[in-house]
Order: C-alpha cells, then sequence, then structure tokens
C-alpha cells in the first residue's frame, strides 16, 4: 500500500484530544488479548522497535517499495494525528506494538482533503511477521471502520499488491459492501463502512470463535502453574496443588513459590521460584493459579504475561469486595492481565474443573473431583459453586467443565457460552448468574447456544437494587420481567432456585427431551399420584389419570406397566411414584398387605434395589422417566448411578419438583422444534421511515434536555401515522358549546374523556363518558363530569367518535439502556397495572413474537372468545405490535410508546390514545467492533 502525504494540519482548528474512548481490549483468533489505541507522539520509540520487526518483504508489501527502515520524518507523521482527518491504532501487547493501521481523509479523487469536504480516507496496515495470522489486522479494520464512521467517512480505499493476499483476504472477507478494481500491477479496493447483516454476521462468528478459543486455554491446558503453593501442607495455594495432582490431572504441574530452593519437590511435584523460572527450562505454562495475597499479585502477573502464559485463576480476596480501594486495584489487574495479553478467571474465584478423562483438571478449592458429566456449570458464588457440585455428586451426576467467577473481573458467562455452544463434551448448561454485564450479548449468544442444547439459568439478586460485591464490571438493573422476556426469547430455561438449578440440570443430565406435553402418570400410591397430577396440571402439562398399582406392586409390575406407557404414541414423559413397597413378611406369609407383618418383610429402610433395577431396564428409549419417591433415599440414589444396566433416571422427593423439571423441558423442547424458524420481520410497504426520521430530527433537535421531550398529542399521531398506526382523533371540549360543535363535526354517538394527567388512563375515577347519543346526552354528562371532578380548564376535557366495542389491550415500547428495545403488550386497567399480567419481547419483533405476546399474558382467554364471547381480532393486534416493534427499531430517539387504550374488536381494533416520548439514545454497544468489557 502507498501512503500519502496527508494534508496540512486544519488551518485555526485545534487538534482534537486524545480520544480515550478508541481504547479496547480484543480477543484474538488464537484467544490471547491485543489492546487497541490510537497511535500518539509519545510512541515514536515503539514504532521504530516495531517497525524493526518486521520483515523487508512485509515492508515491500506495505510501501510498494523497499524501506528498510523509517526516516524521522515518517515517524513524526505516523505518530502525529490529528484524531480526525488522520488517525493511526496501534495493538499491542506487553505494552509494545504488534499491528498498525492509519487512514488519511481523502476527497472523491484521492486528494488530501479535511473535514467535511472528504467522506472517503485511504487505509493501511502493517502487521509484525510473528503476529501475523492471530487475526490482528481484521480487528483493527473493525475498529478504524468504527473511527472512521464517527468522524463522517464513508467509504475506506485501499491499494495492495496482488501477492500479498492475506491482505487482500482481510478486505474481502470483512461482509462491507465492496468494489475491487485491478489495474497498473495494482488491486484496488474500496469499501462502504455502513454495517451490512453480513459485516455483523462476519464480526459475531470472529468474536465466538476467538472468545470460545480463549475458553478452551483455561479449560483444556497442558501444564498448570500453582503460584503461592507453600512447603508444608495447608493453605489455600498447597490446597490447590494437592486438589490438582489427586485429581489425575494429565499435563504438566508445577509448585511455584519464591522461597523454594533449586530442586524444592512437594509430593513428585517440581518446585521452582518463578513462573519465569518454568520457562527458562524450554517448557511452557498455559495456566497460573495464583494464590499469593493481592499485594503480590501484580508482581506474579508480569511474572506470568513474560513467560507467556495464557490464563490465570486468581483465587486471591482483597480486591472489589473490599470497596472503592480494592475495586481499583481490581481495575489495574484487569489492564495488567490484558496488557500481556491472558484471560483472568476472578479474582477471588472458587476455580475450574475439568472432568475429561483427556484433562482431569481440579484447580478448585473442592476437595474431590466430581463425577465426570456432561454439563457445563458457571456460577458467581463460590458457594453456590459447592453447593452445585455436591447436589450433582449426590445424585451420580457432574460437570464436564465447571468456572466459579468471583468477582467477574474479565471472563463472565458470556464467554463460556461461547465455549460450550460447540464444546462436543458438553450436553446442557446451567448457569448461576447474579448480575448482567452485556444482556443484549448474553440473549444473543444464549438463543445460539440454546438452539442446540439447553441453557438453565438462575437469576439472583433480583430484589436488592444493589450490584453484588465484587462485580466491578458494567452491571444493569433491569426490571426482572425484562429479564423474563429476554431468556424467553432466547430459549432460555429460567428457574428460581438454586434447588430448581438441580433439578432441571439432573434431568437434563440423564434424560432426553419429552416430544410434548402428555404425561403418563404410574406407581404404588394412590395418594402420591394424585398429588402429581395435580402438580401437572398446574405446570402446564397434560396428565393423563394416574395408574394406581397398590402398594402391593412388585417391581415386575412396575416394569411392565412403565414398559406400556412408554410404547403408548399418546404418551410424551412418564412420571413413576413409589413408597416402600410392602410384603409379606416370614413371620405371617399370609399377612394382610397393610398390616404390621406384611411390612416387616418390606425390603431395606430407604432403598429398594430389586425395583431400582426394574425401573432402569424398562426405561430408555426417546422418551423421558422421572421417579418421584418418599422415604427411599438410597433407591434414589441407585436409580442415577453411574453404571449398571439400563437408563439412570432422576429421582425427586416431591411431585412438584419432578413435573416442573418435566413442563420446562417441555416448553424449550418446543421452543426449540420452532428455533430454526424464528418467524420474520415483516416489512409493509406503507411505513414510511425517512419521512419518520425527519420528522424526530424536527421535533427533538440538537440540544433538547437528556430527559427527552413527550410529544404533543398531534406531533404524536403524526409520527404514529408514519407507521401506518391510526390513533383515533380526539377534539378539544373546554366548554359545552364547544363539545357539541366536536361532536357535530364527528357525528354521534361520541365519548366525552376527561386528558388531565392525573385521569387519564383512569376510567375507574369516572373520567369517561360512553355512548353519548345525541346534544341533550352530551350537555348532560358534560356538567356532570365538571361538577363531580373539576372545571374544563383542570380536566382537560375531549370529545371522541365512540369505537366498536372490544377489549381493551394496551402496547407499550420503551427503551431500558442495557437491554435495548421492550415491547409490551397486556390487558388495559387493572390486569396490567394492578397484577402486572404484562407480557414482553425484545425488540425487532418477529411475526412468531407477536403471536406468542398476544398469547402470552394470563388473561389471553379474553382475546379468544372465553365463556362464549365472540373472539377479538387478534390478526389486527399482532400487526399492530410488529408496526409498533418497527418504530421503536427504525428510531432509537423514540424511547417511549404508548398505546392506551387499544379496543379490539372482533373486526379490526382502534388506538383510542397515544403517547410518544423522544430523547437521545442510549449508546448501542452491540454493533460496534468486538471489543471485551473496559474498566
Amino acid at each position: 500500500m502507498t501512503d500519502p502525504q496527508g494534508p496540512p494540519s486544519r488551518q485555526g482548528t485545534a487538534p482534537r484530544p486524545y480520544p480515550v474512548h478508541w481504547e479496547a481490549d480484543v480477543v484474538l483468533r488464537d484467544g490471547g488479548i491485543a489492546h487497541i489505541r490510537p497511535i500518539g507522539p509519545d510512541d515514536a520509540g515503539r514504532l521504530v522497535d516495531f517497525y524493526e520487526k518486521v520483515s523487508d518483504e512485509s515492508k515491500y508489501y506495505r510501501f510498494f517499495a523497499p524501506y528498510p527502515r523509517l526516516s524521522d520524518r515518517d515517524v513524526h507523521r505516523f505518530t502525529h494525528h490529528d484524531y480526525d482527518d488522520r488517525v493511526g491504532l496501534a495493538a499491542t501487547v506487553g505494552g509494545e506494538f504488534i499491528a498498525t493501521v492509519r487512514y488519511d481523509r481523502t476527497d472523491e479523487h484521492g486528494r488530501a482533503v479535511s473535514g467535511a469536504a472528504g467522506t472517503r480516507a485511504e487505509v493501511a496496515f502493517l502487521v509484525q511477521d510473528a503476529h501475523q495470522g492471530r487475526g490482528v489486522a481484521s480487528a483493527l479494520l473493525e475498529h478504524i471502520a468504527a473511527v472512521a464512521r464517527e468522524r463522517g467517512i464513508l467509504h475506506f480505499t485501499a491499494d495492495v499488491l496482488p501477492a500479498n493476499s492475506k491482505m487482500v483476504k482481510v478486505f474481502t472477507d470483512a461482509g462491507y459492501t465492496q468494489r475491487r478494481s485491478f489495474a497498473d500491477g495494482v488491486v484496488h479496493l474500496d469499501l462502504d463502512l455502513e454495517p451490512t447483516a453480513e459485516s455483523v454476521q462476519v464480526m459475531r462468528s470472529r468474536e465466538h470463535r476467538a472468545e470460545a478459543r480463549s475458553m478452551q486455554r483455561l479449560l483444556r491446558p497442558e501444564s498448570v502453574a500453582v503460584v503461592g503453593a507453600g512447603r508444608r501442607p495447608g493453605g489455600v495455594g498447597r490446597t490447590l496443588l494437592r486438589n490438582i495432582a489427586a485429581g489425575g490431572f494429565t499435563g504438566r504441574l508445577y509448585a511455584v513459590n519464591h522461597s523454594f530452593a533449586p530442586g524444592t519437590d512437594l509430593d513428585g511435584v517440581p518446585g521452582l521460584r518463578s513462573v519465569r523460572e518454568i520457562a527458562a527450562r524450554g517448557e511452557s505454562v498455559d495456566l497460573a493459579v495464583v494464590a499469593v495475597p493481592a499485594a503480590q499479585v501484580p508482581q506474579t502477573v508480569a511474572d506470568c504475561g513474560e513467560a507467556g502464559v495464557r490464563g490465570l485463576v486468581v483465587v486471591a480476596a482483597g480486591y472489589s469486595e473490599t470497596g472503592p480501594e480494592g475495586r481499583e486495584r481490581q481495575r489495574e489487574l484487569v489492564r495488567l492481565v490484558r496488557g500481556h495479553g491472558m484471560r483472568l478467571i476472578g479474582p477471588n474465584a472458587f476455580g475450574v474443573l475439568n472432568t475429561s478423562p483427556a484433562v482431569r483438571l481440579n484447580a478448585s478449592l473442592s476437595p474431590g473431583m466430581p463425577h465426570q458429566g456432561r454439563l457445563g456449570l458457571f456460577t458467581q458464588s463460590g458457594s453456590i459453586g459447592i453447593a452445585l457440585l455436591s447436589g450433582l455428586h449426590r445424585r451420580g451426576a457432574g460437570p464436564s467443565t465447571f468456572v466459579s467467577a468471583g468477582n467477574r473481573a474479565d471472563v463472565s458467562g458470556n464467554d463460556l457460552l461461547q465455549f460450550w455452544q460447540d464444546d462436543p463434551d458438553t450436553d446442557a448448561v446451567l448457569m448461576y448468574l447474579e448480575s448482567f454485564g452485556n444482556p443484549r450479548k448474553f440473549s444473543r449468544l444464549a438463543r445460539r447456544t440454546a438452539a442446540a442444547k439447553p441453557v438453565v439459568v438462575v437469576k439472583g439478586a433480583l430484589h436488592t437494587g444493589s450490584v453484588p460485591a465484587g462485580h466491578a464490571v458494567p452491571v444493569t438493573r433491569i426490571p426482572d420481567s425484562t429479564v423474563s422476556a429476554l431468556f424467553r426469547q432466547a430459549g432460555v430455561i429460567r428457574v428460581d432456585t438454586v434447588t430448581e438449578l438441580l433439578d432441571a440440570g439432573l434431568f437434563l443430565a440423564l434424560q432426553p427431551l419429552p416430544a410434548g406435553d402428555r404425561l403418563a402418570i404410574l406407581g404404588n400410591s394412590e395418594s402420591l399420584g394424585l398429588l402429581t397430577y395435580d402438580a401437572a396440571l398446574t405446570a402446564g402439562l397434560r396428565p393423563t389419570p394416574p395408574l394406581d398399582l397398590t402398594t402391593s406392586a412388585a417391581p415386575a409390575d412396575f416394569a411392565a406397566a412403565l414398559t406400556r406407557a412408554l410404547a403408548d404414541p399418546a404418551t410424551d414423559a412418564v412420571v413413576v411414584t413409589a413408597i416402600p413397597r410392602v410384603t409379606a413378611g416370614p413371620a405371617s406369609p399370609a399377612a394382610a398387605p397393610g398390616d404390621a407383618a406384611a411390612l416387616a418383610g418390606a425390603p431395606d429402610e430407604g432403598d429398594d434395589p430389586a425395583l431400582a433395577d426394574a425401573l432402569r431396564r424398562a426405561a430408555g428409549g426417546d422418551k423421558p422417566v422421572v421417579v418421584v419417591h418418599t422415604a427411599l433415599e438410597a433407591f434414589a440414589d441407585r436409580l442415577g448411578a453411574p453404571g449398571g444396566e439400563g437408563a439412570r433416571l432422576p429421582a425427586y422427593r416431591a411431585p412438584d419438583r419432578a413435573v416442573g423439571s418435566l413442563a420446562e423441558a417441555a416448553r424449550y423442547a418446543a421452543w426449540r422444534a420452532g428455533a430454526g424458524d424464528p418467524g420474520r420481520v415483516p416489512a409493509f410497504d406503507d411505513i414510511q421511515e425517512a419521512a419518520a426520521a425527519e420528522d424526530v430530527r424536527r421535533l427533538l433537535p440538537p440540544g433538547s434536555p437528556p430527559q427527552g421531550v413527550t410529544l404533543p398529542d398531534a406531533d404524536a399521531a403524526a409520527l404514529l401515522a408514519r407507521y401506518g398506526v391510526t390513533v383515533r382523533r380526539a377534539l378539544p371540549a373546554p366548554g359545552p358549546d364547544a363539545a357539541v360543535a366536536a361532536a357535530e363535526s364527528i357525528g354521534y354517538p361520541v365519548a366525552l374523556k376527561a386528558t388531565a394527567p392525573h385521569l387519564r388512563h383512569r376510567p375507574d375515577l369516572g373520567g369517561v363518558r360512553l355512548d353519548l347519543a345525541d346534544e341533550g346526552d352530551l350537555r348532560r354528562a358534560y356538567d356532570e363530569l365538571t361538577a363531580r371532578l373539576g372545571g374544563p380548564a383542570e380536566l382537560l376535557p375531549v370529545v371522541q367518535a365512540m369505537a366498536p366495542r372490544g377489549v381493551d389491550t394496551v402496547i407499550r415500547a420503551g427503551v431500558d439502556p442495557a437491554a435495548g428495545a421492550v415491547l409490551s403488550f397486556g390487558l388495559a386497567g387493572p390486569p396490567s397495572e394492578l397484577l402486572g399480567d404484562l407480557a414482553h419481547r425484545l425488540v425487532p419483533a418477529t411475526d412468531r413474537d407477536a403471536a406468542d405476546l398476544v398469547r402470552s399474558i394470563k388473561a389471553a382467554p379474553l382475546l379468544f372468545g372465553w365463556r362464549g364471547a365472540e373472539p377479538v381480532d387478534t390478526g389486527a393486534l399482532e400487526e399492530l405490535l410488529l408496526r409498533v416493534s418497527l418504530l421503536a427499531d427504525d428510531l432509537p430517539e423514540v424511547v417511549a410508546v404508548r398505546l392506551d387504550p387499544v379496543v379490539v374488536a372482533p373486526q379490526g381494533l382502534t388506538v383510542l390514545a397515544a403517547t410518544v416520548r423522544l430523547a437521545p439514545p442510549p449508546a448501542r454497544t452491540d454493533l460496534g467492533p468486538r471489543a471485551l468489557s473496559q474498566y
């Protein structure tokens, strides 16, 4: 690439200040981290050092001629930028440049210009040879393109030698709309920098591969060093070392402590004074587990970075959980770790586990290696992590991999979702989350993962109103209803307690998903069967009446009944209920089934090996089976224990826990069956998007207050009309004569309404009079209204034509700063306002989302002919929801829309009132270039 000399400094214009918001940490293709930042005058030495490490071939590709060294003039040009017409970015690792990119603004003819005179720029890259192939140039292109768009540049141009195929590929694979030509031995590329669906997909695919790879480096290490392992048993470091060794780690293991003497050996593990000593022996360390006090961690991180360690687990406390000073210490830790190209789990972490026979890593404070399983576990709490591991272990299940992230300063649940999506050892994901760092990204990743395997989440800290101690990454306090909507659209199974998380995890670990919601119930207790039947109905399943095998049923009777139920094509799943069996004891062979002598001959208390074996052998296949038991703890353990013949069965102590897990699995299976066709966002021919955007610019001029403006009714109706939403006209009635004149222009019958803020949407206060058939009715209603509630100046009455009878509903769209635009629906009045019966979906909604939204509220039967009423026009309602969704998605300045009431009749609907608020939109972080959370 050639390099233009660049325009002179902009006359009379001071250089822009250093744009700190352009700095970012990015995950590269191999899972390592690079820091991207603007190049400044202080970087002259770094630039020269960087250039000296670039091969002659790469320099030739950059300058189209031999260019062995940079002149002083070159160094000045490449380090002095105005951050507008001339911008340079560098990717750094360990504070040193590994790649650079710069653009120079030009006009249509390639001449250097300043400011608005040019909307094009020539762009050029240079990547150190040792770092080529890591995706550095692709990451830099994303960031320099975002910078250019911010500065009003719409196109990049680049000239590339045909032999420089790697750089040609960087441009052509980016997904931008582009034109390509060849002349004079040079490939000329022109890129339109407006993001496209393809460029966003390319960016997200690269993000997925890179972040998954960065987690793989942490969870499948070939070598581990425990920094802070003491010479004497006891202490956190020595405990971690012991757990890793006892767990059977298949890779190399080192103990590190600065006080070790040469040749130190800790129970067969070599001890060294520093990680750099390991590197000096020609050996590498993939993962360092840091168990030194917080004050010693920075030196340890530097030591690990210089030795090429790929990732850290920091178990040390004393960070954000301790207050402002600790929070700053944590920020510095993250900057230091990422600056050396590493990822961080923690600090204040419980640790990580991988039960794969090829790895067998227990780098945690868990004293024993759990059973090998196929569940991915993520928690932000060590105590919850202990409870999950212990609960699964007792039931014979276990994780594939486990991460307890502590303060979650770097690695989060989003990173683990990237890894588990394609992990062949993981069939389901269980997560305990106390806070969200990036809800939009979580929704996107969870949906993609859930399309292949279940994701079960407990969202803790719902009502505290505060962020859990230590979580210093950006977090959000979004309403719980929005969280539920986010989960529902993403196909996430949401549960409320850790017990329910374990119950769902046990089911998913041991049984297939049900094909539907039809449930058979059988067992030896009529009462337990009826309780299970009731619980199934409450959970939304369709159970058949329970089959009572009686208390004298033998294992063979259970097996035969289970076999018949599983063979029934009208059954999707089976619940077996079991209490201690009653058999004839040796003292009284002829005893009646219920007497004391019979109980004396029952199986051992709490166990029934024969019944467990019979059920396991009879189960299996593609239909799930769960067991509800009382007083049979050992029997329950046998059902889920590894080994033995037949299927492993989850067992629960209570019917609601068993059918709850089944119901969640059935709903998830139904969602997944449709995940391949999530619906479409429709395009309506009558929408005037450009005109609506112009309306917004006029109604929200620059300098508008941050809280925004609520539009007058006429402006709100006009803006909604651009999207095909018609609001029924209401005429002001400041006096009875004006009311009569308005009614005569509209036509009787009419409604008289008070629109004062304290009366709007409150028909229960008597501010509305309906079906006024003539002038006499209207005048009497006007007098009654003003006599009871106040004068016209206070009530602000209006006259409106009557709408056809129907069901009053409310439609809202609002912008949550973290989750984005949310579309809500419910019945108007008490159902939504008092009982909270609202359904939510994230924008943009698809046609399937709109249909689900209408059917998701508890009061939905009122729309579909409840108790013989005529069903209303839900098709028109769904179209209105989609139009409002498009409005909120196309116009981010529209931060709130409320249509209330919307009267839905058997044919058509009527919007009687609308409120629209405009405000400067919150920044979107999910559409920009790839970047980790900043501090």
